[in-house]
């Protein structure tokens, strides 16, 4: 486990936790995010988020948002869909 993931909706934090990499659905196209990625702030469009704990792959539907990474720390501001 090497990131620290926080996905955050108007209503609640729906995950806080550590995760081995996070897939979002940028407005560029898809990207996945890995232990010691480069500092980022990107726009997200609608689609899925999928992040894998503990070998497990976990999958969020989004309306929209946007995502930092700084320092191993994944943070994901989204609406749900």
């Amino acid at each position: 486990m090497g990131l620290k993931l926080k996905i955050i909706s108007p209503e609640k934090v729906e995950f806080e936790g550590m995760v081995d990499s996070v897939l979002v659905p940028g407005t560029k196209g898809c990207f996945e995010i890995l232990k010691d990625h480069a500092p980022i702030i990107s726009s997200l469009q609608p689609g899925n988020v999928e992040y894998v704990s503990d070998d497990v792959r976990n999958s969020l539907t989004i309306a929209g948002g946007f995502v930092e990474v700084q320092k191993n720390v994944v943070s994901l501001c989204v609406e749900l869909d």
